[in-house]
């Protein structure tokens, strides 16, 4: 990993990116070009060839990171739904005494206490082992705790109609940023695979 100035010559910021067509200035991505850009070799992190090592460092905190805000991001999703179902009334009745709607929320709280916990539990083996030795919990929740993100936002949309897609709502933009995070730090495949590696080594013969 090496330190390369902004104004450094040969930079050149080609354009920002958006993320479901919001734009992710100042904290997210741009397409940045590099030609013939010097730096000393004083702008090189920690020595050469130990960047992955730089980027594992972060990743364990990083994705722990990641999972926690995405249950605060699902317990709001939560929070506007019940809200909603309580005070919209179509054809005279409250949606809060549909089945369907009760039965997301039942499982909205469900799937949110159950990615709480298995962070909890991540976060407790990080603190005791280390982030090398609770690979296998952070590779969990970076699977779980997105997907039910998702989903919870998914049925708040849902209960809100039209609104739950636009502006007048956080939900779309909630829906967006959990659904990115699915691939950040490492997509779903990735992990799930490390996660069916660890868990068959437990079996294999030793010869």
């Amino acid at each position: 990993m090496i330190l390369v100035p902004r104004h450094t010559p040969g930079v050149t910021i080609e354009r920002a990116l958006s993320v479901f067509g919001y734009d992710h200035a100042p904290h997210g991505h741009g397409e940045v070009s590099f030609s013939n850009v010097r730096v000393p070799v004083s702008n090189i992190l920690l020595g050469e060839g130990r960047g992955f090592e730089i980027a594992q460092g972060r990743l364990g905190p990083g994705r722990i990171h990641h999972c926690m805000r995405l249950i605060g991001a699902a317990e709001r999703a939560l929070e506007l739904m019940c809200r909603r179902a309580l005070v919209r009334k179509p054809f005279g009745r409250a949606l809060s005494e549909q089945g369907v709607t009760r039965e997301r929320i039942a499982d909205a709280r469900i799937l949110i206490d159950q990615a709480r916990l298995l962070v909890l539990n991540a976060a407790d083996r990080m603190d005791k082992v280390g982030n090398k030795h609770a690979k296998r919990e952070i590779a969990m929740i970076k699977v779980a705790a997105p997907n039910m993100a998702c989903q919870v936002i998914d049925w708040a949309m849902q209960l809100h109609g039209g609104a739950g897609v636009s502006d007048d709502t956080p939900l779309a933009h909630m829906y967006a940023a959990a659904r990115t995070i699915r691939f950040a730090d490492g997509p779903d495949e990735v992990h799930r695979n490390q996660i069916g590696k660890l868990e068959l080594s437990q079996y294999l013969v030793k010869a």
